[in-house]
């Protein structure tokens, strides 16, 4: 078909690739992709910073996938860091960080079909990977924070400045973003961050009924829909994400004690 044209990634090449993204696809193409730390909720270092960009672009070339559901392992979503990751900040180790950084919310927004997230608890350290969904589905113990950045001396420069004006406002954001107040699941709904809130249990098998739906549709409308409502964040990822991360690059050069 015309779709697939320039498209080559197969799931069987690349699914057991990455060490913390399970992924299994469904015959009507829904995939879902969970991210996990040895089988349990995803710990943030760099193994996943350098993962998931790589583990979005495969996900994007591969035309049989034709609506992606994401979401975490066990009662949270991201909560915890690898301590080891931090540590001084060089040039050589910023320019990584600063690489993959770009291509990690770049290469999710390029995905080119629906995303359903299904946020199975709280999200504290990169939440925008799950609320830049289509459509989002929360568990109700769920709650989103900038918890890694202003509160330990970081510029919050990673493509959060950038999502959360969008989600809740621009006063809303600066506050959320330098105070690293906790916004709960109701409150998350009411502010329009999440479309739905469900019981622990509930969340991902309505992600998956969703995701079915959204699958009775032709591909390139589901190709075409998600480019018309995504457009307008890809290009501020674009323009604006290079910035911030050099920014947060050099606070976090300063930052650390001499």
């Amino acid at each position: 078909m015309e779709y697939g044209v320039g498209m080559h990634r197969r799931l069987d090449e690349y699914s057991s690739r990455y060490g913390h993204v399970a992924m299994s696809r469904s015959a009507d193409g829904v995939l879902e992709v969970r991210l996990h730390t040895n089988d349990g909720p995803l710990v943030w270092g760099d193994g996943p910073h350098t993962e998931l960009a790589r583990c979005f672009r495969d996900i994007a070339d591969d035309a049989d996938n034709r609506v992606v559901i994401l979401t975490g392992t066990g009662d949270r979503f991201i909560t915890k860091v690898d301590t080891s990751w931090v540590g001084e900040m060089t040039p050589p180790k910023w320019d990584k960080i600063y690489r993959n950084g770009k291509d990690l919310l770049g290469n999710l927004l390029d995905i080119p079909v629906p995303v359903v997230a299904a946020i199975n608890g709280p999200a504290a350290v990169h939440a925008e990977l799950a609320v830049v969904s289509d459509i989002t589905i929360a568990a109700d113990h769920t709650y989103f924070q900038d918890a890694p950045h202003f509160r330990f001396g970081t510029v919050p420069g990673d493509g959060v400045h950038i999502v959360w004006p969008r989600l809740i406002g621009p006063n809303r954001a600066r506050h959320f973003l330098l105070t690293g107040r906790k916004i709960g699941a109701q409150e998350a709904l009411d502010l329009g961050i999440v479309n739905e809130v469900l019981a622990a249990p509930e969340a991902l098998p309505r992600a998956q009924a969703v995701a079915a739906e959204l699958a009775q549709q032709p591909t390139l409308t589901l190709r075409y829909a998600r480019e018309v409502l995504v457009t307008d964040l890809r290009r501020a990822v674009h323009t604006d994400l290079g910035h911030g991360l050099a920014l947060e690059g050099l606070g976090a050069y300063a930052s650390w004690p001499t």
